[in-house]
């Protein structure tokens, strides 16, 4: 990879910029070029080079030489690229760190840096890759000073070169929660802290409800916690989530449920997923993935998990060609009460209920013993939920704000009914 770079205190914005492969990061491999539309304010176009054929970024972006392709929205990206944005707390990052000249769509998706999700990088040049200059990612022993930097940017104080040093960009999947680049002992990973104003230590509950989802059967990211200082007196915790869009050097492609989704002009419905899934996975996984699927939708409605939206869903091209369905990931609890998700259920829409789930069994490819069967095995899993975040050292303040959610008769008697 190029020790050539761009530092923001020296940038100077550019209408056009070139993203690399970086699959085998050490041999970075030019995809093509993305400039700032003449026709939508601040919305990016995209074209391949004329040496890429690897494979297309995503179904709204076929292989055709020449093509100009354009989400034609203010502040997007087509395809694929629209993945490589950072969220919106990298984009606070970016807005309040390194505070680039200039803060279009271009600046967001070449500060966004080199360690973003996936396997695509942004760069200045399309002879070497340059990205933007990022340095070592922090170590446990910075925790604490993380800690207060994440702190720091969500009270808007002055930006130190500590904090500079210890905010790194790369997350671009996950939404709002404050978030950064840590190196463990088992790798980089992502971690996730508490916003100020939360009301229950998050980062744990998190880690309780992925672990309760595991013991559900259903594949998750690998997450740990970290004890941080007492607020308040209250304990607080950090979430690692183990980097599941890589395999040892090389990284994987990976492209959101949103973005899969409006390729293939469909719905933002775990049913329309279920079809992606039919028609981008290996043959011999299809099925497996569409019952996983189904069983994640189940446990999101009964942990009341309503911020199911589509980009907290992901799929990961393998290396054989076809799209896997990655580990489940930001399952936590949104202790509101809505009674309806963020993607739609079946043909009751968002309705967070076990009749809508079993509506489009179809879609699925699940006949309805069999869908019973792992709504089942979800619905016991969750009914023990009480001990298992107890065990995972939830405290019992958090614990009757989640049962105030997740035990409500809604939910509550959805779920017995199939104990």
């Amino acid at each position: 990879m190029s020790d050539h770079g761009v530092d923001p205190r020296t940038y100077a914005p550019q209408d056009q910029l070139s993203v690399w492969a970086l699959v085998d990061p050490d041999n970075p491999v030019l995809v093509g070029e993305v400039r700032l539309s003449q026709l939508v304010a601040d919305c990016a176009t995209f074209a391949y080079a004329a040496t890429w054929w690897n494979f297309p970024l995503s179904e709204d972006l076929p292989l055709i030489a020449g093509q100009d392709f354009s989400a034609g929205e203010r502040g997007s990206a087509p395809g694929a690229l629209d993945d490589a944005r950072p969220d919106r707390w990298g984009e606070r990052i970016i807005r309040q760190v390194d505070q680039p000249a200039r803060l279009s769509i271009l600046e967001m998706l070449l500060f966004a840096g080199d360690g973003r999700f996936g396997a695509l990088g942004v760069s200045v040049s399309a002879d070497h890759y340059a990205p933007r200059i990022v340095g070592p990612y922090p170590h446990l022993s910075d925790l604490a000073q993380l800690d207060q930097a994440i702190e720091g940017v969500q009270l808007q104080t002055p930006i130190t070169g500590d904090m500079q040093r210890l905010l790194q960009h790369g997350v671009s999947l996950g939404g709002a929660r404050p978030k950064a680049l840590l190196h463990t002992k088992d790798g980089p990973c992502i971690i996730k802290f508490s916003e100020l104003d939360d009301p229950v230590d998050t980062p744990l509950i998190e880690h309780a409800t992925m672990t309760l989802a595991a013991s559900a059967g259903i594949h998750v990211a690998s997450t740990d916690t970290l004890p941080l200082a007492a607020r308040h007196t209250k304990a607080r915790h950090a979430l690692t989530i183990q980097r599941f869009d890589r395999m040892g050097n090389l990284r994987l492609h990976c492209i959101s449920a949103k973005t899969a989704l409006r390729a293939a002009r469909l719905p933002e419905s775990y049913s329309a997923l279920a079809t992606i899934l039919l028609r981008l996975g290996h043959p011999d996984r299809q099925n497996a993935m569409r019952e996983e699927l189904f069983k994640r939708m189940v446990f999101n409605i009964l942990m009341d998990n309503t911020d199911d939206h589509e980009r907290n869903h992901c799929l990961c091209l393998g290396f054989d060609g076809y799209y896997t369905l990655a580990p489940a990931f930001d399952v936590v609890p949104t202790l509101q009460n809505l009674g309806y998700q963020a993607m739609t259920v079946g043909q009751y829409g968002a309705e967070s209920s076990l009749e809508n789930a079993l509506s489009k069994l179809s879609e699925f490819g699940i006949k309805k013993p069999r869908a019973q069967t792992l709504i089942r095995e979800v619905a016991r899993t969750v009914d023990q939920w009480q001990l298992h975040f107890t065990q995972h050292g939830v405290c019992q303040a958090d614990m009757e704000q989640l049962a105030a959610s997740i035990d409500r008769d809604a939910l509550k008697l959805q779920r017995q009914a199939f104990c």
